[in-house]
């Protein structure tokens, strides 16, 4: 395979992201063209390594897709890497902003749980799997934008964990369907939750109580997250631009009486609404 162009390089992981993780795709809209094509290399890699559950019947080939990425990352992938628009772009801002390749590894490792029907155990295992995926992304989105810092540090774990357990919530449908949950079972049987009836597709009351804790522990790291923002340098805040979107979506996860098991977007008009809401308000500028 030929070496893509820059500029289709650069389409392509627009187009990638765009697609298939549209409210970071619009935060990067709010970056300048730098940190902008990085910030899309970025999340184009993450989209590509959250697809491998999808585009996999069984485990095996899941697991040496994720491998490559790995092997790619540690420079054991020689000609293909360059042929790979999302690869060639990721290369190039590990190159351009110094980002540690550790991380990101890391996350494509984590993500060989999604490849099995493993229950998540606990809370604990959960966070872990949290911090190195949602949190690890903005943690390396903040090092694109600016100077890093232990707020930014502490700022990037309470957000991820925040997204995470908001996507959670909002992915039980789409999970349930797989029979795979991310729930993790402790919750499940303290609240007295059966997994069969989680994987029936059952509307209960100790499902509705399973997805409130959920719900309220992503609401705390959501008040830790925003108090840390006023910490952290200006430049460095448009990463967190995501979580006016996980706000919004927490909000409309909460409705009392909302049936969890419909799967619901929001508009792409009112993503970006949302996002370019919170640029301007003093919490992203002052």
């Amino acid at each position: 395979m030929s070496s893509p162009a820059p500029a289709d390089s650069v389409s392509f992981c627009a187009d990638l992201v765009r697609s298939h993780d549209f409210p970071r795709y619009a935060a990067t809209l709010f970056a300048p063209a730098a940190e902008r094509r990085a910030l899309l290399a970025l999340y184009a890699f993450n989209v590509e390594i959250v697809r491998v559950r999808d585009q996999v019947s069984q485990p095996l080939p899941g697991e040496i897709r994720l491998q490559w990425w790995t092997d790619m990352l540690s420079g054991h992938v020689h000609g293909s890497a360059e042929g790979n628009p999302v690869a060639a772009e990721l290369l190039r801002a590990v190159r351009d902003f110094d980002l540690p390749v550790e991380p990101l590894s890391l996350l494509a490792e984590e993500h060989q749980f999604d490849l099995y029907n493993d229950p998540m155990p606990t809370m604990a295992a959960l966070e872990g799997y949290l911090a190195a995926t949602s949190s690890a992304l903005f943690d390396l989105a903040a090092r694109i934008m600016g100077p890093q810092s232990e707020a930014v540090e502490h700022l990037a774990r309470h957000a991820g964990l925040a997204q995470g357990l908001v996507q959670i919530i909002a992915n039980l449908p789409r999970d349930a369907a797989h029979r795979q949950l991310f729930v993790p079972q402790q919750v499940l049987e303290k609240h007295n939750c059966s997994v069969e009836d989680v994987f029936a597709g059952k509307e209960t009351p100790s499902l509705h109580a399973v997805l409130e804790q959920l719900a309220g522990e992503a609401r705390q790291h959501m008040t830790t997250a925003s108090s840390l923002l006023a910490q952290v340098a200006p430049s460095v805040r448009p990463a967190f631009l995501p979580l006016s979107q996980v706000q919004a979506d927490l909000k409309r996860l909460s409705r009392p009486g909302r049936n969890p098991f419909t799967l619901q977007s929001p508009s792409r008009l009112r993503t970006l609404w949302t996002l370019w809401r919170a640029s301007r308000s003093r919490e992203f500028t002052k």
